[in-house]
């Protein structure tokens, strides 16, 4: 429970910061640039239509009222009332092909705003840097890209247009009451600054309101899927009941921040609807006095009595339709907060692409620190010959991983340059780099499909025959034709219907297809057992030919063949050589090898 309680207090701090916020009105326009590609097509036809709905809305009423009552029941003229009726048919039919066209067409036009918005920002996230990943949970930008855009739904499909519908039916409306009693008009919207007042005193209590919500809906979306996926874990440690207790606290705080925005939200229609209660009461009693001292006729009284009505409807959907703003606004703020997120490694306007790379790698005084407190590489100079097989070896936080990184430019050294074939990567295109570039890593990611879709990853242009032949080469082939349906397989998420070792062995063939021209191999054969391990190797040595590769390894019987062995400390070469020069020296790297020779003889 402490832990609990720890955490979330931890979480409150890191993510109520953005609050107190006035409304962004820029942030509105950013939000309706999204429209502007469809404002010569589906929204001309969606406002025609709703202003044909809307004027025939404002026209009813004068002729039900000044036509029928004034005149046509007034005199007696039945053929007149005949024509009458059949005139308004035929209007409230083209108002029920308005509405139609305009339902239709707003329909249209905003899902394909939601669809180009979370197409934008997917885009965006794919390419921000390893350093925003390194900060931002998978269930936070996955509440951004799902829940806060569909939150923005309702705003795109129907608020825009409901909004101009809205504003020209209630200015209609208001120059009609004028234009039939200016005396009687002033009578009933006597309650509209009053209304205006309080109205304004709302806003700001349910704006904070729905982003509170949005602050809870991304706590219990990144605690879902850190639980889904340590889920293996919290068995493994009977864990559960704390669990539940945990989830237990963050569902309770985003039903609570829920009950308090709906109870918020929900007050804005009965204060609508008293009011139209008021004005109505004043219609009667002062319309009716209008009427006795012979001011106003009964026509008059009825055209006004239609429009009252329909005064305070388009008023409550304004309401309701600030409301939507207020959960649209709470959500775009998040959405934009992440399309503003600027990659911290950037690449330049006149970057060159490095074709046909050799893979010759050099560091040149090269300082790197993930924040100013944790300085990983101080100053590193080395240098990598093309075609070379380079083992980084040393503790855990020696850096190796960190010079990996910085090869596959996932960052940017603080200082100093990280060269291929002499040309800076800071100066070079990011895809020139990486499509030449293949990293196996330790904990190999399998996506959902099948495994011939899996080891095509990295060349999707590659034809069946070189898929399996490079699942040949690296032995994968194996375990693979020993599947249901061999290499048309479909694997479940993240792979589980496979073993560690048989994941590894895929992303060795994933790696080889690529044909990559520098192979980072990271802890890539510490999940392999020693039987699969010596099947393999000299899978691996046909992998690593003409390439330049860069082992990273805590086994060191893997790397005896490298032609280059980096001992590395803090960031720093403590010794560099062969195997046999290193142990001959019988220095830091001798000492590792003994020590590890030792815990085997050990076991």
């Amino acid at each position: 429970m402490a832990r609990n309680k720890k955490h979330l207090e931890r979480f409150q701090y890191t993510q109520d910061h953005a609050i107190e916020k006035p409304f962004n009105w820029k942030q509105l326009v950013r939000l309706l640039r999204y429209v502007r590609p469809y404002t010569r097509k589906l929204l001309p036809i969606a406002i025609v239509a709703m202003l044909v709905s809307t004027l025939v809305r404002l026209f009813v009423p004068i002729l039900i009222g000044r036509v029928a009552f004034d005149v046509a029941i007034k005199s007696g003229d039945v053929s007149l009332l005949t024509w009458l009726v059949i005139g308004i048919a035929v209007m409230y039919l083209f108002n029920y092909v308005g509405n139609l066209l305009r339902i239709k067409y707003v329909n249209i036009l905003g899902q394909n705003v939601i669809y180009d918005l979370r197409e934008h920002l997917f885009s965006h996230v794919q390419r921000l840097s390893h350093r925003f990943f390194d900060t931002k949970s998978a269930g936070s930008i996955l509440v951004r890209i799902m829940n806060d855009i569909n939150s923005l739904q309702e705003l795109f499909t129907n608020g825009i247009i409901n909004v101009l519908m809205d504003i020209v039916l209630l200015t209609g409306i208001i120059i009609m009451l004028f234009a039939l009693s200016p005396k009687l008009a002033i009578a009933v919207l006597i309650v509209i600054p009053i209304m205006f007042y309080i109205s304004t005193k709302l806003r700001r209590n349910i704006r904070r309101s729905w982003q509170t919500v949005r602050i809870e809906q991304s706590k219990l979306n990144s605690h879902l899927n850190e639980s889904l996926q340590g889920m293996r874990i919290t068995q493994a440690f009977a864990q559960e009941k704390e669990n539940e207790e945990y989830f237990e606290g963050i569902n309770t705080s985003n039903f609570a921040a829920w009950k308090e925005a709906s109870k918020k939200s929900a007050m804005f229609r009965p204060f609508v609807e008293m009011s139209n209660a008021v004005g109505t009461v004043i219609l009667i009693a002062y319309g009716a006095h209008l009427i006795l001292s012979g001011d106003v006729t009964i026509g008059i009284f009825v055209s006004f009595s239609f429009y009252l009505g329909m005064f305070w409807e388009p008023i409550s959907r304004l309401g309701q339709m600030y409301n939507q703003l207020l959960m649209a606004m709470a959500a775009s703020e998040r959405i934009f907060e992440f399309l503003d997120e600027e990659p911290n490694v950037k690449e330049k306007e006149n970057a060159v692409d490095i074709k046909d790379m050799k893979g010759h790698i050099e560091f040149d005084h090269v300082q790197f620190a993930y924040d100013e407190d944790r300085i990983a590489i101080p100053d590193l100079s080395l240098e990598m010959k093309e075609g070379e097989t380079v083992a980084l070896v040393g503790h855990t936080g020696s850096g190796k991983s960190t010079i990996a990184n910085l090869i596959s430019r996932f960052y940017d050294p603080t200082k100093g340059k990280v060269m291929i074939d002499g040309i800076d990567l800071k100066d070079a295109t990011i895809d020139s780099v990486r499509s030449q570039i293949s990293v196996v890593l330790q904990d190999t990611f399998v996506f959902s499909g099948t495994i011939m879709e899996n080891i095509r990853f990295g060349r999707p242009d590659a034809g069946d025959e070189e898929v399996k032949e490079a699942a040949r080469v690296v032995g994968a082939d194996e375990f693979i034709s020993r599947l249901p349906y061999g290499y048309e397989t479909e694997v479940e998420e993240r792979g589980n219907i496979l073993s560690v070792g048989e994941r590894q062995l895929l992303s060795f063939a994933r790696a080889l297809l690529a044909d990559p021209r520098i192979l980072i191999l990271d802890e890539a054969t510490s999940s392999i057992d020693t039987e699969t391990e010596m099947k393999i190797q000299e899978a691996l040595n046909k992998l690593l030919e003409g390439r330049t590769a860069i082992m990273i390894a805590h086994r060191l019987s893997t790397i005896r063949e490298a032609d280059k062995i980096f001992v590395l400390e803090h960031g720093e070469i403590l010794e560099e050589g062969s195997h046999d020069e290193l142990m001959n020296r019988q220095g830091e790297y001798y000492e590792l090898v003994k020590s590890q020779f030792q815990m085997l003889d050990a076991m």
